[in-house]
């Protein structure tokens, strides 16, 4: 998927090291099912018409389905044809990031967090998730805490303007960067898909959108460096700690 997965495991059982060996399988096979950089992945086949939908990994059926369903949800901010080209990444990276949580839940595990270019599934808690601030190499924006968090963030820091506006088809240049967190049970596939849109939507109709889905919170980093976030993203700040967690979004 060209970027790196980590995994943490406060309370480890039995299968737990067994099961990391599975997690790896599943994200390699996930890659080499939907990467639109793999000439040969079932998806780059079938946006070529090599392949019928039918005889792809049953995975793409799911998956297709779902990156509909996300696009009605944000009005048609979220496409999994961004630039004419079928790539459902908007939505696979997390995914594949649930998947691994999957797993690691199969084996007891309760006190965990899976973190995957940028998206972040945590189980148990407290966690504490540092945001990437988007100007400053090595720095952070803010510091967020909390229990069963899925943390998801869309920018230009890593790949530059590479997110696109589906409906002009070009580079959404509104944000640096767009961190949502929602709350245990979102799911970080969602959180991570929602984020994506609300990122090409711009600063404005991002937070204005965020602040109306239930258990959304969302911090958006513009390209100036100026901070902007919904009125509840303070509660998933630190209740204690360094001051500059607490100052970090101000």
């Amino acid at each position: 998927m060209g970027t790196v997965f980590s995994i943490a495991v406060r309370d480890p059982r039995p299968g737990t090291t067994a099961v990391l060996d599975r997690i790896a399988e599943r994200l390699h096979r996930i890659d080499a099912v939907f990467s639109p950089y793999r000439p040969e992945s079932d998806i780059s086949r079938l946006d070529r018409g090599e392949l019928a939908l039918d005889d792809c990994d049953p995975d793409v059926l799911t998956v297709l389905a779902d990156c509909r369903r996300v696009a009605e949800e944000t009005g048609g901010w979220f496409t999994e044809r961004p630039g004419g080209r079928l790539d459902p990444s908007g939505w696979v990276k997390g995914w594949a990031v649930e998947e691994a949580a999957a797993l690691l839940h199969s084996t007891g595990a309760r006190q965990y967090c899976v973190s995957g270019g940028g998206d972040v599934q945590t189980s148990g808690g407290p966690w504490r998730i540092g945001i990437a601030d988007p100007g400053r190499p090595g720095l952070l924006a803010a510091v967020l805490a909390g229990s069963g968090l899925a943390v998801a963030t869309s920018g230009t820091a890593e790949r530059g303007a590479h997110i696109l506006d589906p409906h002009t088809g070009r580079p959404a240049t509104g944000l640096a960067s767009l961190t949502l967190v929602g709350a245990p049970g979102t799911g970080i596939a969602r959180t991570d898909a929602w984020a994506t849109a609300a990122f090409a939507m711009g600063p404005d109709r991002a937070l204005t959108w965020a602040a109306r889905q239930p258990g959304i919170e969302a911090l958006a980093v513009l390209p100036d460096g100026t901070k902007r976030w919904t009125p509840g993203l303070p509660a998933h700040l630190p209740a204690s700690g360094p001051a500059d967690w607490q100052a970090a979004i101000r």
